[in-house]
């Protein structure tokens, strides 16, 4: 399994509101209809809660998007499909891509599974 974890800043001038509305209503439904997209096995949108936003200070990254593929092969058919650069546009109508942090990880291990015991 390999994952692609990107931690995400809204696009300066944008409310929490207006980013985690986009995200969830608009980029998530186009990356399920792209090409691009056909390759991912699970796609996770982490949203940070709205109640922990601090005013107008800067608050940290918005969220965190995970991608799971079956494979590498699929990860890099995923990142140079046709229609990644549409994708792509679509990001920069919501974040910040100069403050876009992610990596690539394969092979996860499972250190916790499940409640953790009393005093473990």
């Amino acid at each position: 399994m390999v994952k692609l974890t990107c931690l995400l800043k809204r696009k300066p001038g944008l409310t929490p509101e207006e980013f985690h509305t986009y995200w969830r209503n608009h980029h998530g439904p186009l990356m399920a209809a792209t090409n691009s997209g056909s390759y991912v096995y699970r796609y996770e949108q982490n949203p940070k809660p709205l109640s922990s936003y601090q005013g107008d200070a800067d608050d940290g990254y918005d969220g965190v998007t995970v991608q799971w593929f079956e494979t590498m092969a699929d990860y890099e058919a995923s990142v140079s499909a046709p229609d990644v650069g549409d994708v792509m546009a679509d990001v920069a109508k919501f974040l910040d891509v100069e403050h876009l942090e992610f990596v690539v990880t394969e092979n996860p291990f499972v250190v916790i599974d499940g409640a953790v015991p009393p005093g473990a």
